[in-house]
């Protein structure tokens, strides 16, 4: 009995692996390569698939997403000869997977090695400064070869980015100094059209008040001119309408007179004859408050007078006080 139970027990495993064997889970996304005998028979797709134990095998499973590969620095010549240090980083996905197991080897080795010579060819004809500034050209430029290169592959590579570009420290030092240099240079630039500006708006700001200055006062000059024209044609018109007489001319002048004596330097002034006329038709009235004195009229005192077909002028000096 015993022999039977292991040859029983035999089978089962037997059969336990051969189901195992049998039926295959292939996850979302993911593909896998079946052989029989050594020799490519079909792709399994995600789900649950069903092959022949023991016939047939699983080769590679592959990952049907999208990648991301980053690449080690590589040194790379420009035009003008100086060594840069590139990073980069391709964005890939497998299409078919049967061409990925057995077109190439080993797909990421082989999109590496060929994205630095794509990378070599392409910096190679390109200066420094281009190279610094020419990111999107660059990465157009190498994802359209190797995305050429990589189709029969059973790859699609969606995207190249470069991570960095280093030059030389001694470039970078230069550069540094240089874009220092155009700092300072603006700077100053700036400066000097601000000093400028300032000194325009200044000036045009003086002249502006100058002008506007100018037109008060000739404003003012003409409201004073027209004020006082105005004070003398109402002056001229009360006198008309007045219709002042000689006595009252007389009794003005007089109250006129100590003003026109003001000061030592008037030695000298002009006293009308006419003015004798006004006096004795005021005699009367001022009689009343006491006699007259002085000389009055063309009774002369120390004065002299002068006359001119009926109009005399008198002419008396103002006695010195010394």
């Amino acid at each position: 009995m015993e022999p039977i139970i292991i040859v029983l027990i035999i089978l089962v495993v037997l059969v336990f692996i051969a189901l195992i064997k049998t039926i295959q889970v292939i996850p979302q996304a993911s593909a896998a390569i079946v052989e029989r005998f050594g020799r490519y028979t079909r792709t399994l797709n995600a789900g649950l698939n069903i092959v022949v134990p023991f016939i047939d095998s699983i080769r590679n499973r592959i990952d049907l997403r999208e990648q991301v590969v980053p690449f080690p620095p590589q040194p790379v010549i420009t035009q003008d000869n100086l060594v840069v240090n590139i990073d980069t980083v391709i964005y890939y996905q497998v299409t078919d997977a049967r061409a990925a197991t057995y077109e190439v080897a080993s797909y990421i080795q082989a999109i590496e090695q060929l994205t630095v010579t794509t990378l070599r060819n392409i910096i190679g004809g390109m200066d420094l400064e281009r190279t610094l500034t020419s990111r999107e050209e660059i990465n157009a430029a190498l994802r359209g070869v190797l995305d050429e290169a990589t189709g029969k592959w059973g790859i699609r590579v969606n995207r190249v980015e470069l991570k960095a570009i280093e030059p030389p420290t001694s470039i970078q030092d230069s550069m540094e100094k240089q874009m220092r240099a155009d700092r300072d240079k603006r700077a100053a630039i700036l400066t000097a059209e601000g000093t400028r500006q300032a000194a325009i708006l200044t000036a045009e700001g003086e002249k502006q008040s100058q002008i506007l200055r100018a037109e008060g006062e000739a404003k003012a000059a003409a409201l004073r001119a027209e004020g006082e024209a105005q004070a003398i044609r109402t002056v001229f018109e009360s006198i008309h309408a007045g219709d002042p007489d000689q006595k009252l001319l007389s009794y003005q002048y007089l109250q006129m007179l100590p003003k026109i004596a003001e000061g030592d330097a008037n030695k000298l002034w002009i006293v009308p004859s006419e003015i004798g006329d006004a006096l004795k038709g005021l005699s009367g009235a001022i009689g009343n408050f006491g006699p007259m004195g002085g000389g009055s009229g063309n009774g002369g005192g120390s004065g002299s007078s002068t006359h001119h077909g009926g109009a005399s002028t008198e002419r008396r000096e103002k006695p010195s006080i010394d």
